[in-house]
């Protein structure tokens, strides 16, 4: 594009000569840039579940995920992301809302995310945007009734004939391929079964276990099976590979993708897996890639309990007494219980983890070499993270979710897009799930709605400012008033409330990273742990929704 510059307008205008030529510079060089790519950015969103923030080959040699690791070297990895939440259901509807769990309603497992809450999908739709979600949903509960609805409930998850005239919408997403088990689960069924039976597997439901008692059903004509429980410590999962659900969320994912570029639409497509999950188990040849006897076991240290709340001791317990977290309106609290376990037992399962996360990187690189060879990679923004962390090990606990350690409240967080992105840096910058809705909407030039209260972290995300938050807020609402609890991480310190408890949990992460010293009851602490406190209330009153302006004085 060229620029035509008469001498009578800088004259006109009273401008230098130079001033004139930069001016018309930017402009031309603005619009050649524009021209060149005025494709709407596409958004691939790449997700797994329960994946602890080191369980990445470039961080821990003893995993391999060299597609993984191929995103880090392209794009830019932030070491501090945390999630908003250590549990599915509140995490995953933060993540589509840009809302926290306390706001838009789904505030622990067992419930839903209301459908009249405006979603990223939405937006997205208002501005052309194709969208669509393959794989684990989980924004609905695994029970219905008449007031709370589910579509991820038995025993419709086994109707067939429902999920062959369904693809959505679903909560913004206009088309829908869901499943909702982790491995040998009972309650597969879905779109992932018909895609079982259009490999021609007629007896898939043998690879899953039966439904349990307490959810049989004479309506649910899929609730039988010949499968029984793996032995505690093994993880060989007798499913082919090529019905494993990895392969069909690849497959579905790179068929929407190519659908889309025909189309010459612009998408936002979310590949959400399954893996790392419990219960641990995958098919050869990850169940023996690696060997139990070559990988790091993390321990209980004797005596670290001991200044934490009370609920941390019960877990290195045989049989321990959670029935103080029992109320009314109440449920199972998932990290209630003996976190015991054999070192060998540990071993063998760890083993068998980074055997799914290796399974789990091939598939996500078959997605990215499709991306490439459809020509998309430019012009993507990819996303992968995952919606909350996970215990092996470390500190004598397995699973999750009552113990905010970092090892389940950070994730890991990758974002690539050649240009826009810078490529190979690693950033320390305080990063939280909930802002993943508007820094999508940011990053696409698209305006955020007012409804969500996460910020849009673009300017970090493209590498023009190093840091927008100075704090992040860890919401667990596990059981409605018995197990409630916030956590705050700041730059350097974390501090964890419990509702209506006396107890707490104060750390400085710089000189005790591993969160080994409990410092909320030591006297030489209490004034930072007032400063904490002060900050938490600032806080929580900065994020609160503020869906319209003040438009008038009264």
């Amino acid at each position: 594009m060229s620029v035509i510059v008469s001498p009578a307008l800088f004259a006109l205008l009273g401008l230098p000569l130079s001033t004139v030529l930069l001016w018309c510079y930017s402009i031309t060089t603005g619009m050649d840039s524009l021209m060149k790519n005025t494709a709407p950015p596409n958004i691939l969103f790449i997700t797994t579940d329960q994946h602890h923030w080191s369980a990445m080959g470039y961080r821990n040699p003893e995993v391999r995920t060299p597609n993984l690791d191929r995103l880090v070297q392209q794009g830019t990895t932030f070491h501090r992301a945390y999630t908003v939440n250590p549990t599915c259901t509140p995490t995953r509807a933060s993540w589509i809302t840009g809302l926290y769990p306390s706001q838009h309603g789904a505030y622990s497992l067992g419930t839903k995310l209301p459908e009249t809450v405006p979603t990223l999908g939405d937006a997205l739709q208002q501005h052309g945007y194709r969208t669509a979600l393959v794989g684990k949903a989980h924004f609905q509960p695994l029970k219905s009734t008449p007031e709370y609805p589910s579509l991820e409930a038995y025993p419709i998850v086994h109707d067939l004939d429902f999920w062959r005239q369904f693809n959505g919408p679903f909560y913004g997403f206009e088309h829908v391929a869901l499943a909702r088990n982790h491995t040998d689960e009972s309650h597969v069924g879905q779109h992932y079964a018909l895609w079982m039976l259009g490999k021609g597997c007629t007896h898939w439901r043998d690879y899953f276990l039966p439904n349990p008692d307490y959810v049989r059903d004479p309506a649910d004509l899929a609730q039988d099976s010949s499968r029984t429980p793996l032995p505690k410590g093994e993880g060989l999962w007798n499913i082919p590979e090529e019905l494993h659900y990895n392969t069909w969320i690849a497959e579905r994912t790179q068929a929407l993708m190519e659908q889309y570029h025909r189309e010459d639409k612009p998408f936002f497509l979310w590949a959400s897996f399954f893996d790392p999950h419990p219960a641990y188990m995958v098919p050869e040849p990850y169940a023996s890639m690696y060997d139990p006897a070559h990988v790091t076991v993390p321990e209980h240290v004797p005596g670290e309990f001991d200044d934490k709340p009370p609920y941390f001791k019960r877990s290195q317990e045989t049989d321990p007494d959670f029935s103080d977290f029992d109320e009314p309106e109440g449920q199972w609290v998932f990290g209630s219980g003996s976190h015991l376990v054999p070192h060998d037992i540990k071993a063998r399962r760890i083993a068998t983890m980074y055997g799914m996360v290796t399974m789990l990187d091939t598939y996500i690189g078959k997605i990215l070499d499709r991306l490439d060879a459809l020509g998309l990679t430019e012009n993507t923004l990819v996303c992968f993270t995952t919606d909350h962390g996970d215990f092996w090990g470390q500190h004598g606990l397995t699973a999750k979710a009552i113990h905010h350690y970092d090892d389940l409240l950070r994730v890991p967080l990758v974002i690539r897009q050649p240009g826009v992105i810078p490529a190979g840096r690693v950033s320390n910058s305080l990063q939280s799930t909930v802002d993943l809705a508007p820094t999508f909407l940011g990053m696409l030039g698209l305006p955020v709605p007012r409804t969500m209260t996460g910020i849009d972290e673009t300017p970090v995300w493209t590498g023009r400012q190093e840091t927008l938050r100075d704090h992040v807020i860890i919401e667990n609402h596990h059981q409605p008033t018995t197990l409630n609890l916030r956590t705050l991480v700041t730059d350097r310190h974390k501090i964890t409330v419990h509702y209506n408890k006396s107890y707490g949990e104060m750390y400085d992460l710089a000189n005790d990273p591993g969160e080994y010293r409990n410092l909320w009851d030591l006297p030489e602490f209490q004034p930072l742990k007032q400063d904490l406190l002060l900050k938490f209330m600032y806080a929580e009153m900065g994020r609160a929704p503020r869906p319209m302006p003040r438009i008038t004085g009264a």
